[in-house]
């Protein structure tokens, strides 16, 4: 157990264990599957059974989904309002994690390294395994199962609009060595192919571009609202004051018209994997 402010609440792994036994139990009255329940909820399977096993956290639209299909008397979307903290995600990107999983659209500005949600697992173990203070075993796992989770909102989540403005430095940086930076760049292009996902690569050439002040992202949820997130090394802001958001959205808007096209990313991502 751990406490905040006096109050003991469950390790994150017993409550995810707790809500995929949940689960686990109201698809088994129902008398699905877990390939069944997965084809009707829209998850693969795989992911069905680590959401069951309390390694995956899920997602907003995979509680609707369990809770619609399974007929569960509201248990399942009860359950899950207790799953507050997700494991292998800072502490400070929480609550920006939760609303990335139900936005309708994504807008990523990065200048230091590839950003999570396009990161292959061999690039993002890279950047666990070098990380200062050390990790230990366990928690680089634990990180790379959080990352791969994120990751695949980009194929999960086909309605949302996705955009990504990368700085070329960033790309041609061969991290984890030659075959970790093809196989990432080749990821990068087969994601850029996505009718969801956009891809600009802000060409090094430029000598000035909005972005200047550093990473940034925005979103819009459900409710149409927009919100703003920028990360330091060792903590994040979420901008939610219309004024804020709106400057980022400014600066968002004019990088895209100062980044490569579309069209002229891909044939760049296409020359830097062939000289990798």
């Amino acid at each position: 157990m751990t406490t905040t402010d006096g109050v003991a609440e469950p390790e994150t792994s017993d409550s995810l264990r707790a809500f995929g036994e949940v689960v686990k139990v109201f698809r088994r009255r129902a008398g699905l599957t877990q390939e069944e329940f997965a084809a009707q909820v829209r998850y693969s399977r795989e992911t069905i059974a680590s959401v069951e096993q309390g390694r995956r956290f899920p997602s907003p639209t995979f509680v609707e989904r369990a809770e619609a299909l399974l007929d569960a008397f509201g248990v399942v979307r009860a359950a899950a309002k207790h799953l507050s903290r997700q494991p292998g995600l800072a502490s400070w990107f929480q609550r920006w994690a939760r609303l990335e999983a139900a936005a309708l659209c994504l807008y990523t500005y990065e200048n230091r390294l590839v950003p999570g949600l396009l990161q292959i697992d061999a690039y993002a173990r890279t950047l666990f395994e070098q990380q200062l203070p050390p990790l230990g075993d366990a928690e680089v796992e634990e990180k790379l199962v959080a990352r791969g989770a994120r990751r695949e909102l980009l194929t999960e989540r086909p309605n949302t609009a996705y955009s990504f403005i990368v700085e070329e430095h960033v790309l041609r940086r061969p991290t984890g060595g030659p075959e970790v930076h093809r196989a990432q760049l080749e990821h990068v292009l087969r994601m850029s192919e996505r009718r969801n996902v956009e891809i600009q690569v802000m060409p090094q050439g430029r000598g000035h571009h909005a972005g200047l002040d550093g990473p940034m992202q925005l979103l819009e949820t459900q409710e149409n609202r927009w919100y703003g997130y920028c990360e330091g090394q060792r903590a994040g802001l979420l901008l939610a004051e219309a004024k804020d958001v709106g400057i980022l959205q400014m600066r968002y808007a004019r990088m895209r018209s100062q980044a490569l096209t579309l069209e002229d990313s891909q044939s760049l991502l296409r020359q830097m994997r062939g000289a990798t």
